[in-house]
């Protein structure tokens, strides 16, 4: 899935749907809205509505599984459907099968489980997502490395990252290293004892025990962590 399916170009002229304000969904609601964009959230839950009322655009108590409710909220209009309905995944399905019918040009699903995404690529969603499987897998991998000391989730594919130099890169400069053009990362930061160099300088050497914060697609830099830091 291409990482930014929710933020690339002008989201100001963008408009989105969100079916389904769990916590997935929610904070999807929050960072579009962050990001300047029109969002109507909706959910059958009449409280958690009533809580993103104040914070999206508009947002309605409704049930997505009817065909004639989605038509009445003129949902075909907007460009991106994000359907993050949590344990239901009947309600799931059906309205993903409504708003592919109905002609909706882009269709982002939660899935729940390997069967769930395989049903929802077959009746047409354009994006399948699995964020807590997702998250596991990062975690795993972040506990697997002792060179990764923290890390903070931008999005659901991107994260800053604090990783520990070891004696494999030390010594290298950020130009010789290069991990922009090789990893897709970039190393915006080097904690070195007290001292803190934000955007450090192309010809700064890199020492044994620096910190390096790192930002970038979680994929980029658990490659990086991989191939640099663990080989």
């Amino acid at each position: 899935m291409n990482g930014n399916w929710m933020f690339g170009g002008d989201t100001m002229k963008k408009e989105f749907v969100v079916i389904g304000l769990g916590r997935f969904g929610g904070s999807i609601v929050r960072e579009l809205v962050k990001q300047g964009a029109n969002v109507m959230a909706i959910d059958t839950d009449s409280e958690r509505v009533d809580e993103f009322a104040r914070i999206a655009t508009q947002a309605v108590v409704a049930d997505t599984t009817e065909e004639e409710t989605i038509k009445s909220l003129g949902l075909w209009n907007f460009e991106h459907v994000i359907v993050a309905i949590g344990e239901d995944i009947q309600s799931s399905i059906l309205t993903t099968l409504i708003l592919k019918e109905l002609g909706v040009a882009q269709i982002t699903v939660k899935a729940q489980n390997d069967y769930h995404e395989k049903v929802l690529r077959k009746i047409g969603a354009d994006f399948v997502v699995h964020p807590e499987r997702d998250m596991g897998i990062r975690i795993a991998n972040n506990m697997m490395s002792n060179s990764v000391l923290d890390y903070l989730e931008i999005s659901s594919e991107h994260s800053i990252m604090e990783i520990k130099a070891n004696e494999k890169i030390a010594g290298n400069s950020l130009i010789e290293l290069d991990v922009r053009a090789k990893y897709g990362v970039n190393i915006v930061g080097i904690t070195r004892g007290d001292e803190i160099m934000i955007s450090p300088a192309a010809t700064e050497r890199i020492q044994v025990g620096d910190i390096l914060l790192m930002i970038g697609a979680d994929v980029d830099i658990n490659r990086f962590v991989k191939k640099v830091i663990q080989k």
